[in-house]
C-alpha cells in the first residue's frame, strides 16, 4: 500500500475522485438517502413535539430545556460512544439508535393520546431523544470511511452533510404538514417510519464499520469520563486538535443559537417590504438550512475545495464574518445573502474538519477520535445558550450574536496559527500518512 507524506496544509487524500462520488458507491447512495429520511424525522419530532409541550405546559424554561437536552448527550458521552463504535459492529449501533428515536416518537404518541404528558416524562423523552443522535454519531462516521475507503471519504462527508441538511431543512415543513394535516397524535406516529428505510437498510449491507481496517478486534475499553484521556493522546498532532478546536468554537459561540434567536431577528428585520414577522421567519429560516444544502452541492460540482487545514480555517472564518454581519446588518435582503453564505461556509467548514479527523486517526482508535470530534461539535452546542441567549438578555440579542461571532473569528485565527505553523507542526507534517491505495 503506498503511503505519501503530506505538507501542512495539503489533503490527506489521493488525487482528487470523480465528482459526487458517494453516490456512484451502491453501498454508500442507500445509506445517505435513508440518514437524510431519519435526519427529517428527527426535526419533525421537534416540530410536533415542541409545539404541543408549548400549547400544554407554557414553560420558558422547558423550550430552553428542549435545546440542552438536546445537546448535552454528545457533550457527556461521545466518546463513550465513540468507543463502542470502536469495538462493535456500526450497524447494530445505528440500529439501536434509530430503535431509541422510533420508542421516543411512539412514547410521545401514546402520552399525548392518553393526555398523561406531564413535566418529568417530557424531559425524560427529550434527554433519551439527545441519546439516541449521540449513539448514532460515531457510528456513522465509521460506516462512511468503510462504504467508500479514504479516497473517496471527503465526498461521503460532505454529502452525509448535505443530505441531512435537506432533512433539516425539509423536516419542519414535512412536521408542519403532519401536525396540521393529521394532528399530534397521528403525525408523531407517521413519524416512526420515514426512521425504518435506514434500519432495514443495515441488515442488508455487509459493511460493518470495520471491513476495511481487517473486520472488528479487541479494543479496550472506553470510560464514561475519557474525553480528557483520548484528547491527550491525540495532542500531540497540532493538526488534529486544531480541527476539534474550530468545531468547538464554531459550536460553542454561535451553534443552535442561531436558529433559536431568528425569531427575534425576524421581528426587527421583517418590517416594511419584507412583509410580516411570520413570514420573514420562514423565510430566514429557509436561507440558512439553504446555504448547507447549497454549500454541499457546490463544493461536490466543483471539487476545488480539497479537505485541507487551510480550507477549514478559511470556512470557519467565512461562517464567524458572516454571522458577525447578520447580527449588525439592518437590511433584510442583505440578512438572506449572509445567512445563505454563512450554511455554505459552516457546511464546508464541519465536513472538511470531520474528514481529516477521521484520515488521521488511527483505525483502532477512530471511533473515539471521532466521538472527542462530536464532544466539540456538537456537545459544546449547549454553550451557545449563554454565549448568545443568556449574554442576549443583558445586552441583546443583535450585540451578543455580534460579539460571539467576533470572538469565533479571533478564535478561529489563533486555531489557524496553532495548527498551521505552530512549534509542533513540523512533527506533525511527518505523521500526515496517505492511507489510499
Amino acid at each position: 500500500m503506498p503511503t505519501h507524506v503530506l505538507e501542512e496544509g495539503d489533503s490527506p487524500v489521493a488525487p482528487a475522485p470523480r465528482k459526487f462520488a458517494a453516490l456512484y458507491n451502491k453501498d454508500c447512495r442507500p445509506y445517505l438517502f435513508g440518514a437524510a429520511l431519519a435526519m427529517m424525522a428527527d426535526n419533525i419530532e421537534h416540530v410536533i413535539t415542541y409545539w404541543v409541550l408549548w400549547e400544554k405546559f407554557h414553560s420558558p424554561a422547558l423550550t430552553g430545556f428542549e435545546v440542552i437536552s438536546h445537546w448535552v448527550p454528545f457533550l457527556l458521552f461521545s466518546v463513550y460512544f465513540g468507543g463502542l463504535a470502536d469495538r462493535h459492529d456500526c450497524r447494530r449501533i445505528i440500529q439501536a439508535a434509530q430503535a431509541l428515536f422510533m420508542l421516543v416518537s411512539a412514547l410521545w404518541g401514546v402520552l399525548i393520546l392518553t393526555d398523561t404528558l406531564q413535566v418529568w416524562s417530557a424531559c425524560v423523552l427529550l434527554i433519551l431523544h439527545g441519546v439516541a443522535g449521540a449513539v448514532w454519531g460515531p457510528g456513522e462516521q465509521l460506516m462512511l470511511h468503510d462504504f467508500v475507503g479514504p479516497a473517496e471519504l471527503p465526498s461521503a462527508v460532505r454529502l452525509n452533510a448535505t443530505f441531512r441538511s435537506l432533512g433539516i431543512l425539509f423536516g419542519p415543513v414535512v412536521g408542519s404538514a403532519l401536525l396540521l394535516g393529521l394532528g399530534p397524535v397521528a403525525g408523531i406516529f407517521v413519524n416512526v417510519a420515514f426512521y425504518l428505510p435506514l434500519t432495514i437498510f443495515l441488515f442488508r449491507t455487509k459493511f460493518t464499520g470495520h471491513t476495511r481496517d481487517g473486520g472488528i478486534v479487541a479494543r479496550p475499553r472506553v470510560g464514561l469520563f475519557d474525553s480528557v484521556r483520548v484528547l491527550r493522546e491525540v495532542g500531540a498532532n497540532p493538526t488534529m486538535v486544531g480541527m476539534i478546536i474550530l468545531a468547538g468554537l464554531g459550536a460553542f459561540f454561535v451553534g443552535a443559537s442561531l436558529q433559536s434567536s431568528m425569531p427575534i431577528f425576524a421581528q426587527d428585520l421583517g418590517a416594511g417590504s419584507a412583509g410580516s414577522a411570520g413570514t420573514a421567519y420562514g423565510v430566514l429560516l429557509f436561507a440558512n438550512g439553504a446555504g448547507g444544502v447549497l454549500g454541499g452541492i457546490l463544493l461536490e460540482a466543483t471539487g476545488r475545495i480539497k479537505p485541507s487545514v487551510f480550507a477549514a480555517v478559511v470556512s470557519t472564518a467565512i461562517y464567524g464574518l458572516s454571522s458577525l454581519f447578520f447580527a449588525l446588518t439592518a437590511s433584510y435582503p442583505l440578512a438572506l445573502v449572509l445567512l445563505v453564505i454563512g450554511g455554505v461556509a459552516n457546511l464546508a467548514s464541519m465536513s472538511i474538519g470531520q474528514t481529516v479527523v477521521q484520515l488521521l486517526a488511527k483505525p483502532a482508535e477512530r471511533g473515539r477520535v471521532i466521538g472527542v470530534y462530536n464532544v466539540s461539535a456538537n456537545g459544546l452546542r449547549a454553550g451557545s445558550g449563554f454565549t448568545v441567549g443568556l449574554l442576549g438578555a443583558a445586552v441583546g440579542v443583535h450585540w451578543s450574536l455580534g460579539l460571539s461571532a467576533a470572538a469565533l473569528t479571533v478564535g478561529t485565527g489563533i486555531s489557524g496559527w496553532y495548527s498551521l505553523w505552530g512549534k509542533r507542526a513540523r512533527e506533525a507534517r511527518k505523521q500526515l500518512q496517505h492511507v489510499a491505495g
